[in-house]
């Protein structure tokens, strides 16, 4: 369950970041390429094509890595074994 619920935060978290990365590929390919803005094509451009990408890509490799740190995690602790209980003085 742990592994689903980190999968899921890393879905989102990946996902925002990726929206952001996206965004800002898209604004410098625009200005790099010199992209035509007649009637908003630049900003269709970036935000629906590099954003979606970006989102999709960012969202798969969070849950990904998120995952995998989540099930290693499982793998690399170790329990501690239980203390021993007190000598008991003898009255």
């Amino acid at each position: 369950m742990k592994v689903a619920l980190l999968a899921i935060l890393g879905l989102f978290l990946g996902a925002l970041g990726g929206a952001a990365l996206g965004i800002g590929a898209g604004l410098a390919w625009v200005e790099i390429a010199q992209t035509t803005s007649f009637e908003g094509y630049s900003g269709m451009l970036v935000f629906l094509t590099f954003m979606p990408l970006g989102a999709a890509i960012g969202g798969a490799g969070g849950a990904a890595l998120f995952a995998v740190l989540a099930m290693r995690d499982d793998a690399i602790a170790i329990e501690r074994a239980p203390a021993a209980e007190p000598a008991r003085s003898q009255d």
